[in-house]
């Protein structure tokens, strides 16, 4: 099968992060099984969802690796003129779900995959299906653990994220966290004998505001990036029942993303410091006064450098002489940090279609993709 006939059935499982992706997996699986190509499925605790790690060519010496997440962001309140979950070919572009964002190179993977077991490898290739990476790479974790125990681990990885099949070797960490502002309810008409819990939660997003004017003003540059400094983000805040209510909780929920010069620990510590010192002052008021901060998402960044056989190697399957950086994160940094593997990404389309309406990938990206793993194979057979 080609990759775009493989893009068709892909695009068909509504793979959303609350979604399962098993009826994925398992159409995957089949393709696999059909050419006696070997793989293992590590199932979610829950059992709902799973990653998938497959190798053809010969057993019990380390291969090059090709990952992709399965799952999607959601199409809800997206105003699309095409069906999201069926693949739609016009003027050259591939539309629907996940086309750009990463289905388009996990069906060239696919394809590539099963094309390489019809051939005498000398390195083996390796493909990694993982879940819920939209939501801050979790399910590759299990993948990762299992790679880290294997008697050998991968000579090298691609990750097809959408780079317009530029070779990028670095991307930013990042620390999600959650600030649970903690006050005193009353009646609003006794607002200042109570403590508002949304207050509080402003009081500390002034101080992420400033902490971000400083990372921008004297932090850390790298210039490859379009944004070249760490960012402190603010993206979600809940509180409050009633308007006549004062509100003893507010729930701020925030994000660090760092260069890999900045330690992202190092500034969450500065940030639990001003909100020791905010609810410090708060306890005048009302004793309770608090803010709690717990991290729930964290992964590296990815920094490999640019003179590496690895990029060189890359680029020499693209033909491409530049590296770039992108803004976006991906599991390239847990197999770099985490297995020691040397890890670019590269894929097709461009993260500008991804999680918008409309996405789509080009024909003549995918086209590019399958050439570069055609070379693939090509020195998979010369042995790498």
């Amino acid at each position: 099968m080609d990759s775009i006939s493989i893009l068709e059935k892909l695009i068909a499982f509504p793979t959303v992060s609350r979604n399962s992706n098993l009826d994925l997996i398992e159409y995957a699986a089949g393709l696999l099984d059909g050419h006696g190509i070997a793989y293992e499925l590590i199932h979610s605790e829950d059992g709902h969802k799973a990653n998938l790690f497959a190798t053809t060519g010969p057993s019990g010496v380390p291969g090059i690796m090709l990952s992709g997440h399965t799952d999607v962001v959601p199409v809800d309140g997206q105003d699309w003129t095409l069906p999201p979950f069926a693949l739609t070919q016009r003027e050259g572009r591939l539309y629907g779900r996940g086309t750009a964002d990463m289905k388009g190179f996990v069906a060239c993977a696919l394809a590539s995959l099963l094309k390489a077991s019809q051939m005498q490898l000398r390195t083996p290739l390796n493909l990694a299906l993982s879940y819920d990476e939209e939501i801050g790479c979790i399910g590759v974790r299990s993948l990762v653990e299992m790679l880290a125990g294997a008697p050998w681990r991968p000579l090298l990885c691609i990750v097809g994220e959408p780079t317009e099949m530029q070779v990028a070797t670095g991307h930013k960490g990042k620390i999600g966290a959650r600030a649970l502002c903690r006050g005193r309810e009353g009646h609003s008409a006794l607002a200042p004998m109570a403590l508002n819990a949304i207050h509080l939660g402003c009081d500390f997003v002034a101080a992420l505001r400033k902490e971000q004017d400083r990372l921008a003003r004297n932090g850390t540059r790298d210039p490859d990036y379009d944004v070249p400094y760490t960012t402190v983000h603010v993206g979600k805040i809940n509180a409050g029942v009633a308007l006549n209510i004062v509100p003893n909780l507010c729930q701020t929920d925030f994000e660090i993303r760092n260069v890999a010069a900045d330690n992202a620990e190092v500034i969450l510590d500065r940030l639990r410091a001003e909100a020791e010192r905010i609810a410090d002052e708060a306890k005048i008021v009302a004793p309770e006064a608090a803010i709690d901060i717990e991290v729930f998402n964290t992964y590296p960044g990815l920094d490999t450098p640019p003179d590496s056989h690895a990029v060189t190697f890359v680029k020499s399957l693209t033909g491409g002489n530049s590296t770039v950086k992108v803004a976006f994160g991906t599991e390239g940094g847990l197999f770099s940090r985490d297995l020691g593997t040397p890890t670019v990404v590269c894929g097709p389309g461009s993260m500008a279609q991804g999680h918008r309406p409309d996405e789509f990938v080009s024909v003549e990206q995918m086209r590019r993709c399958d050439a570069m793993l055609e070379k693939l194979l090509e020195r998979l057979v010369a042995g790498v």
